[in-house]
């Protein structure tokens, strides 16, 4: 029976997957980050292997077939030939044949895995923010993932960042008054919101600390602060906007196509998920906005067992 292992690698965890050619699950393992972009080719590596092991527990001695790897930070030549010697370094896929190796972008798994195919739409928002397409002639179209300094708008690390800065200029008087003083000043334990500047410079909290305080706004948004309200409209009418940016640029007439939305992001509490599939409908009403029907290391299993014909 045919195997292929599918791989998710992101910035916080691995996820691997063991799949038949029947699309059948026979294993799952987890681990950490393989972004060697950011936690460097061993790490990357270890982690890589660690999730392929704990996949194969229930499965020894079997031959892998084909392996495809979706991994953030994964987006040039040079990149895949990184993976690609990493993969032929570990002994349970040394001796995968080159062609049955398959290395993409995290965003073309999760699009797969959301939607069960490779051609739609998949908005991705959790710490980050981006928006990938293909359609049916095979074109695709990227729009945003530039990371936490140079973009990521509608992400999580933005939504907080915009939220610790109301807080600060109500503070200062600048704007008009908001709740978020409060719930940052309260979530930290300070005694003032001036003692902010100690928690984010001097602690120097990461990105994905200050992404995880994002449900803060939401909650704000959700009990009807207008300030929070306001935040999770723009990060909305980013997503919307990185979206149609797509729509516009891949799919002509009246192709039929799914969007499909993955991240922390969408399970807010202040009906963030609603507000973008309103505003999506108002110009595109025959277009579905779903929720992912497989998690995104299903879906580069059904892009490795592609390499079996």
């Amino acid at each position: 029976m045919p195997y292929v292992l599918g791989i998710d690698g992101g910035g916080s965890k691995t996820v691997c997957v063991l799949m038949n050619d029947k699309r059948e699950i026979f294993g799952r393992g987890e681990s950490g980050s393989s972004n060697y972009q950011s936690v460097g080719i061993e790490a990357a590596k270890f982690s890589i292997e660690s999730a392929i092991n704990t996949a194969l527990t229930q499965k020894y001695n079997i031959k892998i077939d084909a392996i495809c790897l979706g991994l953030a930070g994964v987006g040039r030549t040079q990149d895949i030939e990184v993976v690609k010697n990493i993969v032929q370094e570990i002994p349970a896929t040394r001796n995968i044949k080159p062609q049955n190796i398959i290395i993409s972008h995290d965003a073309l798994i999760a699009l797969v895995g959301g939607i069960g195919k490779d051609t739609g739409i998949v908005v991705a928002a959790g710490t980050g923010a981006i928006v990938f397409g293909k359609n049916h002639r095979g074109e695709t179209k990227r729009v945003g993932g530039w990371g936490y300094i140079l973009g990521d708008e509608g992400g999580a690390y933005q939504i907080a960042i915009a939220g610790m800065n109301a807080a600060l200029k109500s503070y200062d008087g600048r704007e008009i008054s908001t709740s978020l003083l409060e719930d940052f000043t309260n979530h930290f334990g300070l005694s003032n919101i001036e003692e902010l500047i100690e928690v984010v410079y001097r602690r120097g909290l990461t990105v994905k600390e200050i992404a995880a305080l994002a449900p803060i706004v939401d909650n704000a948004a959700f009990e009807g602060d207008p300030v929070a309200n306001q935040i999770i409209d723009n990060a909305v009418s980013e997503l919307v906007k990185a979206t149609v940016t797509v729509i516009d640029g891949i799919f002509v007439g009246r192709e039929d196509f799914e969007i499909v939305t993955t991240g922390s992001v969408w399970k807010g509490k202040s009906q963030i998920w609603e507000r973008f599939v309103s505003c999506i409908g108002q110009d595109f009403v025959d277009v579905k906005v779903i929720f992912p029907k497989f998690e995104a290391a299903y879906g580069a299993g059904l892009l490795g067992l592609r390499c079996l014909g």
